[in-house]
């Protein structure tokens, strides 16, 4: 590469903020890529997919980003916590199953100790592996900015939080500054899926979350959200409506697939065709609720 294409391609500077009042002056200056685990960030750049802008900014520094706690209902995730913390957390596996079992199919060790959550929120990839369990858990996304001189909250359902593969409601001005997910409901147990070719390194071909409180053969407040097969993650409200306080015989499960069928809007492309992808949710959605009608 020569200086030319490097001073087009490279940040021209770099500053590592320690606390959130600094990184969010730094980005309502504009111009910044925001820098946290990488493992998005740094093949997307060789790639060509993304081009870094002049300022640098590695957020790994600022206070307040990380932990996982409680409080008041809900658990907070800080941007910052990577996906080995979320595997090690007593939390989150004990009340957020779905999120910690993403999160053992979530590509090799190396890459769990350093991608963080905040970044697979931000990337807004259409099989990202921890936006599907999340939708299901009703997530919101926390996200400041300092607009006028004050640090200001932003708080998005995620639901409602990515607009297009890769895209999302994040203004330029803001970072993300933490997960916030509801405790579910006591006596509330789900699954998680995905299938690839090899499932805990490749892009998911889909992945799905179900999650409810399951009550002899019915199952209420259920949640299901697909990945891979829509521009976005989403969440499957005709399915959810299908198997609300139904029973779980072999005529709901058929009334549930047709629902799901119904939801999701996939594509053909390397990792599987349209076909494909509906069989496989049809097949998948089935293993999933007999294996709740036989807990």
């Amino acid at each position: 590469m020569t200086d030319q294409q490097k001073s087009y391609s490279d940040p021209i500077s770099y500053a590592a903020p320690r606390t959130l009042d600094e990184a969010a002056a730094l980005l309502s200056a504009g111009n910044v890529t925001v820098l946290a685990g990488g493992t998005d960030l740094m093949p997307q750049t060789q790639s060509g997919k993304v081009k870094f802008k002049p300022l640098l900014m590695n957020v790994r520094r600022v206070a307040g980003l990380g932990g996982i706690a409680e409080a008041a209902g809900t658990i907070r995730i800080g941007a910052l916590a990577t996906i080995t913390e979320l595997l090690q957390s007593e939390l989150v596996r004990d009340r957020l199953g779905i999120l910690w079992q993403a999160c053992e199919h979530f590509a090799s060790d190396q890459i769990r100790n350093a991608a963080t959550i905040g970044g697979n929120v931000c990337n807004a990839s259409p099989a990202g592996d921890t936006l599907v369990p999340l939708l299901a858990l009703n997530a919101r996304v926390l996200l400041v900015s300092k607009p006028n001189g004050a640090l200001v909250e932003r708080r998005l359902p995620l639901a409602g939080f990515f607009v297009a593969p890769g895209r999302s409601q994040l203004a330029a001005s803001e970072l993300l500054a933490a997960v916030e997910v509801p405790l579910p409901p006591r006596g509330f147990a789900g699954e998680f899926f995905k299938f690839g070719t090899r499932p805990g390194l490749d892009i998911s071909a889909i992945s799905m979350a179900l999650g409810g409180v399951r009550e002899n053969r019915t199952l209420r407040d259920v949640r299901v959200a697909f990945g891979a097969v829509a521009p976005t993650p989403i969440r499957g409200p005709k399915t959810e409506a299908a198997l609300e306080g139904r029973t779980l015989d072999a005529a709901a499960i058929e009334t549930a697939v047709a629902a799901a069928l119904a939801d999701i809007r996939p594509i053909s492309d390397v990792r599987a065709t349209d076909w494909y992808r509906r069989e496989l949710v049809g097949n998948l959605l089935r293993r999933m609720l007999s294996h709740v009608c036989e807990r």
